[in-house]
């Protein structure tokens, strides 16, 4: 028993869309396709915001789906996901948060600016079956919430995006500083 249908009402961040069912491309295709309900932008060198897509899965209890880039996003575009593989526990399907709608960030890792179409098929999620240890003691019975809330009581309420250019600059700085210091004034 697994399978994908559209989050309630009240958690839809796009009511107004048409959203697709995820579908597999042909009978040997283990990945099921993910379509992009809006208009995506993504910069050179830059990453896109959180899209969720307005689609929950329902899966075994023993079961995991997997989200990957699409390889025509990756190879012909540049793109790939942000996390590098999306982990959507069975557990997160409705939860109290976002009724388990999935969602993903998109980095581009070319020099040019990216454009997605709403409705162009962008993840593939692959349902997966898994094992645990035979001494598996989990530190929770229950999911708290939606995004990164296994196992924690506070849950995440928003994702701060900073350029990877900031990051570099910031190390850059923190270095000459730190080599500034170790010889003396120059």
């Amino acid at each position: 028993m697994r399978g994908f249908e559209l989050v309630s009402d009240q958690h839809r961040k796009y009511p107004d869309c048409n959203i697709l069912i995820p579908q597999r491309g042909t009978a040997k295709s283990a990945g099921y396709d993910l379509c992009t309900p809006v208009d995506i932008v993504i910069p050179a060198r830059g990453q896109s915001g959180v899209i969720f897509t307005d689609i929950k899965a329902y899966m075994g209890a023993d079961e995991v789906l997997t989200t990957h880039v699409r390889s025509s996003i990756g190879m012909k575009r540049g793109l790939v996901l942000a996390n590098t593989t999306g982990i959507i526990d069975s557990d997160y399907y409705s939860n109290p948060d976002n009724d388990g709608n999935i969602g993903f960030m998109l980095r581009n890792l070319t020099d040019e600016e990216v454009i997605i179409k709403a409705g162009e098929r962008v993840i593939q999620g692959i349902f997966i079956k898994y094992l645990i240890s035979d001494d598996d003691q989990p530190k929770s019975e229950d999911r708290l919430g939606g995004v990164g809330s296994t196992g924690k009581k506070n849950r995440l309420k928003s994702f701060k995006v900073i350029p990877i250019n900031a990051i570099i600059s910031i190390c850059a700085y923190e270095r000459n500083k730190s080599l500034k210091t170790k010889q003396g004034p120059v």
